[in-house]
């Protein structure tokens, strides 16, 4: 079955429903960072989900395996539900890159053939990230490449290649993203960024249904 018979199916039953993913579920807002973006799927005619939707059950679980499986499993079964995905790219634990779950978040979907988009407040260039982390993290700076290839002209002093130029994430998570069809939204604040890729998933969902 493809993606769009999916959510096109799926839509019948209701307005169409949007996994909402990313390093939010860490945070100490995350409550009131997903009732924001829950309301601005509904102001477009979607309906978001949060992965602490599906973990209700799960709350008074001690931190372990078991209980970390379960997660993971209650996780997929939302996605499997859910008609498209919207994705947090922001950097993670003030590293370059985002939080590598939701990057498998984002080839899982990719994979089922649905909608995805993705947004975040800190619109540098990922070899920007990259040199910022490098700078604060190791005290070094990075370096031109003597060789020629790849996605990339910069590496670190470990010779490793800095790559993914012209892209606000990791190449394989942002352009999954643009594969789909999808965009990724840009702002200063988790809401402001979130919002044009909102409009794009409701118009793409919308009209399928």
């Amino acid at each position: 079955m493809s993606g769009d018979v999916h959510f096109r199916e799926q839509s019948r039953a209701g307005r169409p429903r949007v996994y909402l993913a990313g390093d939010l579920v860490f945070r100490p807002d995350a409550e009131m960072i997903f009732a924001d973006l829950k309301r601005l799927c509904a102001e477009a005619g979607l309906e978001g989900v949060a992965p602490l939707d599906g973990q209700m059950d799960l709350a008074g679980l001690a931190p372990g395996y078991e209980t970390t499986l379960a997660i993971i499993s209650a996780d997929r079964d939302l996605m499997d539900g859910c008609d498209a995905g919207l994705f947090c790219l922001d950097p993670f634990r003030r590293a370059a890159d985002m939080d590598p779950g939701t990057a498998v978040e984002i080839g899982y979907m990719m994979a089922q053939g649905k909608p995805l988009c993705g947004y975040t407040a800190d619109g540098r260039f990922y070899p920007e990230k990259v040199r910022d982390y490098w700078r604060k993290a190791w005290g070094s700076e990075l370096r031109p490449r003597t060789e020629t290839g790849g996605s990339g002209g910069l590496e670190d002093t470990d010779g490793i290649i800095v790559h993914s130029e012209g892209m606000l994430q990791n190449g394989m998570t942002e352009g999954f993203i643009r594969l789909s069809g999808g965009n990724v939204g840009v702002g200063t604040t988790l809401q402001e960024a979130a919002l044009p890729a909102i409009r794009v998933l409701a118009d793409r969902l919308l009209q399928a249904a």
